[in-house]
């Protein structure tokens, strides 16, 4: 049997452990391929899957990583031979499946996206889930908003959703993205990403609350939820889109009806984990036919032994642009 490293975590009473580990590869089912894994990355998702009661991993031991990138080794199936580069994200990934911060990982081919040939393995991981998800919001909100000075806000600007949308944005020649951050010292940088106002929250919210507020933006792009989803809803102008993809600032959100049936705002929920396969291609290849924004946004490159180290920058809300995984073999 091939004997593999993978980074494991373990739940030990009232803690998570996150150790690489030695593994041995069992033997592929008729429905599934063995990846030699290049390159993974790390998402807010995986940061809450290296501590306890995350809420992310549905069983223990478990080896996390929703994302991975890189060549089949191993098939019987002739519509995914070996040599052929492949990207994996969402599904049961990392979740209730062992993922991608191994060097090995045995995959269901119905999770299998061929990597579109002009992206490299590295920058499909450079967006990993963040892209894809930043992807879908974009597409969800572009698809009728077409004035190119429309007032375009991006919550968790820093983040690497909200960093990846506000290029997707530029590029697609969105000109007003407006991106919220509260590490406004540090975020000079989302203006070469394509932003053109940055600002904090409390600048763009209304100073009293009303269930309906001035017609000044859009759309928005939302990676926050909780309350400042909350206090932006009524600001949305005639027929504006949210495309809500992300719960750092909390779950429960206060509106009222007034914003959805007087001024025929959507709601409109980003799911990146469930996309069916047939629709995932052409995410991929949009995303790649974008890739030059990746020169824009900060990137961490690390391997096994540090994702635990990042993973707790996330958590602190100190992480900003992409960290991706190199896998390796540990020394």
């Amino acid at each position: 049997m091939t004997i593999y490293q993978a980074l494991e975590v373990k739940q030990l009473e009232d803690y998570v452990t996150a150790t690489v580990a030695d593994f041995q590869l069992p033997e592929p089912r008729e429905d599934e391929v063995v990846v030699k894994i290049a390159y993974s990355s790390i998402n807010y998702k995986d940061a809450l899957a290296t501590k306890i009661n995350g809420g992310v991993i549905r069983q223990y031991p478990m080896v996390p990583g929703i994302d991975l990138a890189g060549e089949i080794i191993a098939s019987k199936d002739p519509h995914w031979p070996i040599g052929e580069n492949v990207i994996v994200t969402g599904f049961n990934l990392g979740v209730s499946h062992p993922g991608g911060y191994s060097q090995v990982q045995i995959v269901p081919t119905a999770w299998l996206v061929r990597q579109p040939k002009s992206l490299s393995l590295r920058n499909s991981m450079c967006f990993g889930t963040a892209g894809f998800t930043a992807a879908l919001a974009v597409r969800a909100i572009t698809s009728t908003i077409v004035e190119k000075d429309a007032m375009i806000v991006v919550t968790g600007a820093t983040g690497g959703v909200g960093s990846i949308a506000i290029g997707l944005l530029s590029s697609l020649g969105y000109q007003n993205i407006v991106a919220l951050t509260r590490k406004k010292d540090t975020a000079q940088w989302l203006t070469t990403c394509g932003a053109k106002t940055i600002c904090s929250p409390e600048e763009i919210v209304p100073e009293k609350r009303r269930p309906l507020a001035k017609q000044t933006i859009h759309a928005i792009i939302d990676t926050v939820g909780g309350q400042l989803l909350s206090d932006l809803l009524p600001s949305l102008s005639y027929e504006g889109k949210v495309a809500l993809c992300g719960n750092a600032g909390g779950i429960k959100v206060e509106t009222t009806v007034l914003p959805f049936i007087l001024r025929a705002i959507q709601l409109i929920g980003i799911d990146s984990v469930a996309v069916p396969i047939e629709k995932r291609p052409a995410i991929w290849s949009f995303l790649a036919e974008h890739q030059q924004l990746l020169a824009t946004i900060p990137l961490t490159e690390v391997g096994l032994t540090a994702i635990k180290e990042q993973a707790d920058l996330f958590l602190a809300g100190t992480h900003v642009g992409r960290t991706i995984v190199r896998i390796e073999v540990e020394k």
